[in-house]
This record gives structure tokens, C-alpha cells and sequence, in this order.
């Protein structure tokens, strides 16, 4: 049972429980980190999601280290999550090392291989994407995801990590990963929301014990438009009737809409009202009619576009 004022968590194969509501600190801008992390534990997130990719795990670790310091909140009580870079897939150990560095922890609770690529290494801790001269992402096609996950394996016999997992990876690269993994992966973080639902593949994780972290929960945002356009599920007539309905807002509804997939989801905000708002979904419950109205809306629309940027389309 979670506190009064906690999420529920959710049981993980590694035997560990991570809590179903979480806090993305994606795009957090480093001056608000402090006060939006200690305003999220005071509400009642026990649950951070970051990466080396975000570069602001040494903001995160400030504001950790003086939580702890203040009485705020205890380490054993937090489930921290951080992310192994494309660029850092042959230096698994230095990089977590880094990770841990600059979040001043002593371990993790879950680390995961962010994207299924490896990229030309630039040096441990520096995640620019390395593009070749013809602006197309420079691949490295000497390091397997299988040696990449044996050496994530490795984390977890150090005591560095407790549970390892994947990230963005499609139905036929997680069979391959529980294929050959001796310790299987306890999550994979994708994207799914009401217009990108993947039911084959949260269905298919969930059948073999890997947790589906839900990393964009809410569709695309207006304020991220760069990365995710401006079409949003949230803006659904559908939503907006059934939030209605419930008394709560399109984002509560969804949220509750992704734990009812039993999926833990990880909305990012920079606003504190937010937070409270995105925290608050844990006293209704969606009718199945009304999980079905939900399911007719998808429109297996991806809003997560890295090939922008990359100059070459992971997903295709």
C-alpha cells in the first residue's frame, strides 16, 4: 500500500517497486530545477525520471542531495531513474559512474539503454548526437545491443543498479533482448497515449513481465512543439467530453487512462499547479465504456520525432 499522499507502485521483475506517477525531468531549465523537484516531493512524487541526455542530472543531484540533507525526504524512499546514451553504449560502466557522479547517489534504481542505437563515442558524459559530414547520424555498428546489455548486467552485480531496462524499443528488439538477457529487462519506456497507443506492444511487454513506463503520458504539448508538433490528444473531443464527465481535467483523465493500462507514466511540467494537478488521479476510476470510447480514438500518431534532428528515422 502506497503512504497517504504517495502514488501506488508497481511491482518489477527485479523484485522491486517503482511508484506508478513519476516526474519527467526532460527540458527542465536548470535554474527551476531545485524548487520544481522539492515542490514535487512535498506533493508527494517519489518517483524522478532523468538522463544523461537531459544535461541536468548535476541540477537534479543539488537538489536531491539537499532534500536529504533538510529531512524533505529519505534516499530509500525515492525511485530514481537515469538513461545510458546512444554514444556511450561501449563505456556502459564509466557512464552510469557519471550518472551517479552527478546525481551524488550511490546507486540507481533503474537505469535504462535510452535508445537501441549506439553512436560514435564522444567522450563519457557528453551526449551531443554525432552526425557524419553528410548530417546523417553517425552509427556504430561494431557494439551489438547485446554486449550493450550484458555490460548493463554488469551494473547490476556491481550494486550500482537495481534494475536495469530498455527504452523506445519496438516489439521485435525487446523478443531479441529477452532472448539473450540473463537478467531480463524490468521496463521499457515508450511513448503511448491515447493517439499512439501500441497495444501490441505494451501488451506484449506486459505478458513478459517488462513494465511499460508511458514517457510522453500526455500526447504532444504545446510547449514542446520542436520535438512534438502541436497535435494533442488532449485537445480531443472525446477527452474533453469524458473529462467533463469525471469532473477532471483532459490531462487527469488521461493520466488515469494510462494507469488503468496498468502503464506507470511520467508527465513532465515546469509549472508547481501542474504537479499538484498531474498527482491527482488517483481518486476515480474510468468506466470500461468508457476506456473503449478512449481506444477508438487512436491514430497510431508518433508525436516523438528524433529523426529531425538526427537525419535518419530509427522507427522505420
Amino acid at each position: 500500500m502506497a503512504a497517504k499522499g504517495e502514488a501506488p507502485a508497481v511491482a518489477l521483475s527485479s523484485g522491486h517497486r517503482m511508484p506508478a506517477v513519476g516526474l519527467g525531468v526532460w527540458r527542465m531549465e536548470k535554474p527551476a530545477i531545485r524548487s520544481l523537484i522539492h515542490s514535487a516531493l512535498r506533493i508527494g512524487y517519489r518517483h524522478l525520471d532523468c538522463a544523461a541526455d537531459y544535461q541536468n542530472e548535476a541540477e537534479v543531484g543539488d537538489a536531491l542531495a539537499e532534500a536529504f540533507q533538510t529531512g524533505l525526504v529519505k534516499r530509500e524512499d525515492l525511485f530514481i531513474t537515469t538513461k545510458l546514451w546512444n554514444s556511450d553504449h561501449g563505456h556502459v560502466i564509466e557512464a552510469c559512474k557519471d550518472s551517479l557522479k552527478k546525481l551524488q547517489l550511490d546507486y540507481l534504481d533503474l537505469y535504462l539503454v535510452h535508445f537501441p542505437v549506439a553512436t560514435r563515442h564522444t567522450g563519457v558524459g557528453t551526449t551531443s548526437s554525432a552526425l557524419g559530414d553528410d548530417g546523417v547520424l553517425d552509427i556504430d555498428t561494431t557494439i551489438s545491443l547485446e554486449t550493450t546489455w550484458h555490460a548493463m548486467e554488469e551494473l547490476v552485480s556491481m550494486g550500482l543498479v537495481r534494475s536495469i531496462g530498455i527504452s523506445n524499443y519496438d516489439i521485435f528488439l525487446t523478443r531479441d533482448c529477452l532472448a539473450y538477457a540473463k537478467i531480463k529487462p524490468a521496463v521499457n519506456q515508450i511513448e503511448t497515449h491515447p493517439y499512439f497507443q501500441r497495444d501490441s506492444l505494451v501488451k506484449f511487454c506486459q505478458k513478459h513481465g517488462i513494465c511499460v513506463t508511458a514517457h510522453t503520458p500526455l500526447g504532444g504539448s504545446t510547449a514542446n512543439t520542436e520535438w512534438f508538433g502541436s497535435v494533442s490528444c488532449l485537445d480531443d473531443p472525446a477527452i474533453k467530453s469524458l473529462a467533463e464527465k469525471y469532473s477532471k481535467t483532459p490531462a487527469q483523465l488521461v493520466l488515469r487512462w494510462g494507469l488503468q493500462r496498468n502503464t506507470v507514466v511520467i508527465p513532465k511540467t515546469s509549472k508547481v499547479e501542474r504537479l499538484q494537478a498531474n498527482f491527482e488521479v488517483f481518486d476515480f476510476e474510468i468506466l470500461g465504456e468508457d476506456m473503449e470510447k478512449i481506444k477508438a480514438i487512436d491514430r497510431n500518431y508518433r508525436t516523438n520525432q528524433p529523426a529531425k534532428f538526427w537525419g535518419i528515422d530509427l522507427y522505420a
